[in-house]
């Protein structure tokens, strides 16, 4: 809670912060890092040096500001150096935290590692990085001795805040997750049909720069099942096995809807991770969705605390014992500072990879022939599924995070989940290496496949609507 005094304390000192990747995420935390106390923005890494250069500019950065023409001398004239290196960017920029905002995960693991061998720790704003290889990528920042961490700002990160705050007081956990728009139709949605589904044209969109296969990922399910692996990974909070659900809810039924079946509630077992819609099955709006937010439900362990529970007013299922706490929003970028702050002034990441638990892999969203090439996250071809780590790994499921120009060796019905063995894959690529190092270090034990009801999670090809 004294974040804004170290901060403050760090005013002649401040933190220097190396950003990859300008995009929207990074121009949001720009737009605040010039009125944080004890932040510095030495250096900022784009491949596009204009558009860097423009979203600076547009979030208030001036042209003096962007004057030096090397690490030194903007580090020396508290200036911002702008390149399109990102290795130059780590090896010389001599700054405290690396910001990793790509979106590409084989990029982001490059860059982590990169940052590890210099002792620099790393916020990892790139999530599809996360899912991928995470907790591989923690165990070697703890090898060098830095910190990585999941970007505040960014609903895992959020979650995982509120799977603490409920552990720390001592409740078990029973769901953690997020809301989001969902339809069962999304899962077959493609760049092109996107923008019907957010009540925009092709050209109004154009006029927004607004990122087609971005905003696909997030109706199509994919996001979401990236982002719930990621928290699953750091909190140890596990998937069901027929992954998400996407239950209609709003904030006032939290507690009622994510609790045990057994109880009356949507969730296979405790202690796993969901993701609400704020629509219904028929396209209704909900009203006082959590579309934006993100969650936590929890159990009183007594009836003593359930009694609290009313007395204090406290959203509850209709027992009384099962409860929740919500956020309704999330600021993305705007936040971003609270990662830096804890990671530089407290060694502290806000999210870490403790193990490999859950999985997001590759889903076709049509009927795919011998030939094509996947094009990835968001795309025409795929949606990422959300899995156990150890059904995807008995099943050999393809990460949605290596999907993009995978090219197919077999036909593929709608629905299937994509495997190792239907696509060409050169092992010798770096991300695969590391991929593949990452399962052999995290492998579930045998027979974790298994759901905690006995029953066999998912390990070969379905067609689930009820998953995104």
């Amino acid at each position: 809670m004294n974040l804004h005094a170290l901060l403050e304390a760090r005013r002649d000192r401040p933190v220097r912060i190396g950003i990859i990747g300008l995009g929207k995420f990074c121009s949001m935390f720009l737009a605040q890092a010039r009125h944080t106390p004890g932040l510095h923005v030495t250096a900022v890494c784009d491949l596009e040096l204009e558009r860097a250069r423009a979203n600076l500019l547009r979030v208030g950065w001036s042209a003096p500001d962007m004057s030096a023409a090397t690490f030194a001398r903007a580090r020396a004239e508290g200036t911002t150096h702008v390149t399109c290196d990102a290795h130059a960017l780590i090896a010389d920029a001599d700054v405290d935290v690396v910001v990793e905002a790509t979106g590409d995960p084989a990029a982001g693991i490059r860059h982590a590692l990169a940052c590890f061998a210099a002792g620099v720790p790393v916020v990892m704003v790139n999530v599809e990085a996360d899912a991928l290889a995470g907790p591989l990528l923690a165990r070697r920042a703890a090898e060098a001795g830095v910190v990585y961490s999941l970007a505040y700002g960014d609903q895992p990160a959020l979650i995982v805040e509120l799977v603490d705050w409920a552990r720390a007081c001592g409740f078990e956990v029973v769901c953690a997750g997020k809301g989001t728009k969902y339809l069962p139709a999304y899962h077959r949605s493609t760049p092109e049909t996107v923008w019907e589904h957010y009540g925009l044209t092709a050209e109004e969109a154009a006029r927004g720069a607004l990122n087609a296969n971005m905003f696909n990922s997030f109706l199509d399910g994919t996001k979401s099942a990236i982002e719930m692996a990621a928290v699953a990974n750091a909190t140890g909070l596990t998937p069901a096995p027929e992954g998400l659900c996407f239950p209609p809810c709003n904030t006032g039924e939290l507690a009622e809807r994510l609790k045990p079946r057994a109880e009356g509630g949507v969730l296979t077992h405790r202690g796993t991770v969901e993701v609400v819609s704020s629509l219904q099955r028929d396209g209704s709006a909900i009203e006082q969705d959590l579309r934006w937010g993100v969650f936590v439900t929890f159990e009183a362990a007594s009836a003593y605390v359930a009694e609290c529970f009313a007395q204090y007013g406290v959203s509850t299922d209709s027992s009384g014992r099962y409860a929740s706490l919500f956020r309704p929003h999330h600021l993305i970028g705007l936040e971003l500072g609270i990662s830096i702050a804890n990671v530089v002034l407290r060694a502290e990441p806000t999210g870490v990879p403790s193990g490999f638990r859950a999985d997001a892999v590759a889903t076709a969203k049509r009927e795919l022939k011998r030939g094509e090439t996947l094009d990835g996250e968001g795309g025409y071809t795929v949606w990422g599924r959300l899995m156990p780590a150890a059904a995807a790994l008995a099943a050999g499921a393809l990460p949605i995070g290596l999907a993009k120009t995978a090219r197919l060796k077999r036909n593929l019905p709608a629905g299937a989940i994509v495997t190792w063995d239907d696509v060409e894959t050169d092992e010798s690529a770096p991300v695969i290496r590391f991929r593949r190092e990452m399962e052999r270090a995290f492998s579930p034990p045998a027979g974790a496949a298994a759901s905690v009801s006995g029953r066999a999670a998912p390990a070969s090809r379905g067609n689930d609507e009820r998953q995104r």
